[in-house]
């Protein structure tokens, strides 16, 4: 049972409930690599270093972002609340486990667009399967570009022909080089085609039909092989996300902006996946750098458009998220 917070000045259940919506951020293979201590104060966000994926993402930028994702959610909660949050982001360069502290900084009502993206966040799933081939309306990307502004980050969608075409080979080339790495693919199997009742990773019911060999845009493969070729749409819109710079504090407000972009897509109907692959490998990376923005380094490319309704990933319950003591030598990088 949480106890009421004095400093944000909510009961147990509602402290609850604010827990549960930041962990219903995306992640990479739904690692979940997020924990919460509840102070007198406040609430801290730590990243939990054991449930970092140290081949695909050996730098924890990933995780930091999923972070990043799951601190917005908690920020929104907050608000639903009638709590203005104040954040202390990275606040111990000791502790380089503790992503945030979250106190009160004050009361006030959430907006009708706040109302908006928090009703969201339970709808909000990753869509791997294919989408309709209908156009995203232009009132729909511009409130994704405004989304990721408002964030500090942009939002480049990328329509050009030529950087499309370019786009979709270094997406494959990338897919390529992970899945010939064995200790990538043991890892990815590792997280994938879970069973019926885990509380993390991708299961079969929310893992896409494996696409065809010669589709525009590679997708992974989360049925472990299992599922049968299938044709995906070959002009979704394709948007990538970047902020100033790389490090730890530039990560985590990549992932609020991140989840504030994937929160704004659900709530005009759209669907949204990742391509993470393009991010993964560095010298891609780099390469979609000078193709995209030419100075901000991309740090999600996201897969949007119009989708049927898919099951939710599983999520490991509050209680388990919990810690009471500051964790020793936690480094997520």
């Amino acid at each position: 049972m949480i106890e009421t917070s004095g400093g944000l000045g909510l009961t147990g259940p509602e402290v609850q409930s604010v827990l549960q919506a930041a962990a219903l951020a995306p992640s990479l293979h739904n690692s979940q690599p997020w924990r919460f201590r509840t102070t007198a104060d406040g609430i801290e966000l730590r990243a939990d270093p054991e449930r970092q994926l140290r081949v695909a993402d050996p730098s924890g930028r990933e995780l930091r972002i999923a972070c990043g994702a799951a601190l917005y959610n908690l920020r929104l909660a907050l608000t639903g609340h009638g709590v203005r949050p104040l954040l202390t982001v990275l606040p111990n360069p000791e502790d380089t486990g503790l992503i945030a502290v979250v106190r009160r900084g004050g009361s006030r009502p959430p907006t009708p667009a706040e109302r908006r993206l928090l009703a969201a966040v339970p709808r909000r799933h990753t869509n791997r399967r294919p989408f309709t081939t209908a156009p995203v309306a232009s009132s729909a990307t511009h409130a994704l570009r405004r989304a990721a502004l408002e964030e500090g980050a942009w939002l480049d969608i990328v329509t050009d022909p030529v950087q499309r075409t370019a786009l979709s080979s270094l997406a494959r080339h990338a897919h390529e080089r992970q899945i010939a790495d064995p200790d990538f693919v043991a890892e990815l199997e590792s997280w994938t085609a879970r069973d019926h009742g885990q509380a993390d990773g991708v299961p079969l019911s929310a893992a896409g039909p494996v696409p065809w060999p010669n589709a525009t845009w590679v997708m992974r493969d989360f049925s472990a092989g299992s599922g049968p070729g299938h044709g995906y749409e070959a002009d979704p819109l394709i948007a990538v996300l970047s902020v100033h710079g790389d490090g730890p504090h530039e990560e985590i407000r990549a992932g609020q902006a991140m989840e504030r972009v994937l929160l704004t897509a659900t709530a005009h109907g759209l669907a949204t996946s990742f391509l993470s692959q393009l991010v993964e490998v560095p010298d891609i990376r780099e390469q979609m750098r000078r193709l995209i923005s030419g100075t901000r380094p991309p740090q999600a490319v996201l897969r949007i458009g119009h989708g049927w309704p898919v099951p939710a990933t599983p999520r490991r319950q509050v209680r388990d998220l919990l810690v009471d003591e500051i964790p020793s030598q936690e480094d997520p990088r």
